[in-house]
C-alpha cells in the first residue's frame, strides 16, 4: 500500500496571518518606532514591559504556540512567524524568540502538570521564561555541559550568552538530573550582563549556585523538548531576518527616491537600479524560504528539518545583505546614532550567529542530502 501524499506546501499568507499582521504592525507603529527603539536601547531596560503587555496579552501573540486548553490561541507556527516578521520590521526589543518560541516549545515538550501551569503563565503574558541555554545553539549541535544538581534540586553551574535572561521571570535550566524552572529572582541565581552586538536582545551570563527549581521534566525528555525547541526557533528566525531585509529594502528604496544628486533621484542611477533589483530578489527568494519553514513546521512535515536549514542558510545572509546595502545607499546619514539603519544591521548580524550559522545549516543541507564534505 502506498503512503499518503504529503500536504501541498503553502507560502501564501492566510486571511487571519494578514489580521494578524495588521494589528501587530499597528501596535509596532504606535508603541515602537526607532526613535523609541533608540532611547530605549540607551537606558538600562532595553525591553519594554508596556510593549510586551499589549503584545502578549492584549494581541495574544505569546500564546500563539500554546493549546487552548491551556489558555493559549491554539494558533501555529505559520502565525508565529507572521509576528516574528513584524517584529524584525521593526527591531522590536521584546522577548518573543526566547520566551514565546523557545521556552514555550520546550515547555510543550515537557507534557508535565508542572509544564503545563507554566504554559498557561506564559500565554497570559504574565512572566517571561527564557532557557538558560547559549543564543548560538544550533539545532543538531552537542549540547553544553548541564547544569549540575548537587541534591534535592539544588543546582549549580552557568551558561551563555542566554538571550533576554535579565528581563526574565523564569529560567529553564538543563542539569544533569532534568529540566528545571528556576525562579530568576531567586536566591543562588546571579545574571550578569554581557556587552551584545544587537542591543534590543540583550545578553547576559547565568550562574546558579545552590538555587531551587521545579523539576519539569527528566533528562531524555529534555534534551528531545530542547531539540524540538531549537529547530522551531532557527525555522521561525528565518521570518525576523525577514522582516529586518523586507524593512531595510523599503527604506533604502525610499531614500533614494527623494535624495538627488545632480539635479536627480538617486534612485534614477542605474548602478544602483541593478543592485537593487538584485536586492529585491533576494528578499523574495527568503520569503519563500521562510514561509516554507513556517509551514513545514506549522504541519509537522517530515522534512521539516531540511526545510528549516535551508531557510536558515539562505534567510541569514540575506538579511545581512539587505542591511549592508541600507547603511552604504544611505550615505553618511546611514552611519550615525540616529538614523535607525544600524539598529537593522546590528540585529541581522547577531542574527546570523544565533540558533546557529548559516554554514552550520549548509552543513545540515548536505548532511541530510548525504553529500559527503570535501
Amino acid at each position: 500500500m502506498s503512503s499518503p501524499a504529503a500536504a501541498p506546501l503553502d507560502l501564501l499568507y492566510s486571511e487571519t496571518e494578514e489580521e494578524l499582521r495588521t494589528a501587530v504592525r499597528s501596535l509596532l507603529a504606535a508603541r515602537c518606532d526607532s526613535a523609541a527603539v533608540l532611547a530605549r536601547i540607551e537606558g538600562d531596560r532595553p525591553h519594554d514591559p508596556e510593549l510586551w503587555r499589549v503584545l502578549a496579552a492584549g494581541i495574544g501573540a505569546a500564546g500563539l504556540l500554546v493549546p487552548e486548553k491551556l489558555g493559549g490561541q491554539g494558533a501555529g507556527h505559520r502565525e508565529a512567524a507572521v509576528v516574528l516578521e513584524e517584529l524584525g520590521r521593526a527591531a522590536a526589543p521584546v522577548p518573543y524568540l526566547t520566551s514565546a518560541v523557545l521556552a514555550t516549545e520546550i515547555l510543550l515538550g515537557c507534557e508535565s502538570a508542572e509544564s503545563a501551569d507554566l504554559l498557561r503563565e506564559l500565554a497570559a503574558g504574565r512572566r517571561v521564561c527564557v532557557p538558560a541555554l547559549p543564543l548560538t545553539l544550533a539545532p543538531g549541535a552537542p549540547f553544553p555541559a548541564p547544569f549540575r544538581d548537587s541534591g534535592a534540586g539544588s543546582l549549580g553551574g552557568s551558561a551563555g550568552p542566554v538571550a533576554d535572561a535579565v528581563g526574565a521571570d523564569v529560567l529553564l535550566v538543563l542539569a544533569d538530573t532534568g529540566l528545571y524552572a528556576v525562579p530568576a529572582g531567586a536566591p543562588g541565581v546571579s545574571r550578569t550582563p554581557l556587552v551584545a552586538l544587537d542591543l534590543t536582545r540583550p545578553l547576559a551570563r547565568v550562574t546558579l549556585d545552590g538555587a531551587a527549581g521545579t523539576l519539569l521534566a527528566d533528562p531524555a525528555t529534555a534534551r528531545a523538548a530542547i531539540a524540538g525547541a531549537l529547530l522551531s526557533g532557527a525555522g521561525l528566525l528565518a521570518s525576523e531576518q525577514l522582516g529586518i531585509a523586507e524593512w531595510c529594502l523599503t527604506e533604502t528604496v525610499a531614500h533614494l527616491r527623494t535624495r538627488h544628486q545632480f539635479n536627480r533621484p538617486l534612485g534614477s542611477f542605474q548602478a544602483l537600479k541593478h543592485r537593487l533589483a538584485r536586492l529585491w530578489l533576494d528578499v523574495a527568494s527568503a520569503r519563500a524560504a521562510a514561509r516554507a519553514a513556517a509551514d513545514a513546521l506549522a504541519t509537522g512535515a517530515a522534512d521539516a528539518p531540511l526545510t528549516v536549514a535551508v531557510a536558515q542558510a539562505y534567510c541569514s545572509g540575506v538579511a545581512v545583505r539587505a542591511a549592508e546595502e541600507c547603511v552604504q545607499l544611505h550615505g553618511g546619514i546611514g552611519m550615525t546614532w540616529e538614523h535607525p539603519a544600524h539598529l537593522y544591521l546590528k540585529r541581522a548580524k547577531a542574527d546570523s550567529l544565533a540558533l546557529g550559522t548559516a554554514g552550520h545549516h549548509r552543513g545540515l543541507v548536505a548532511d541530510f542530502a548525504e553529500l559527503p564534505a570535501p
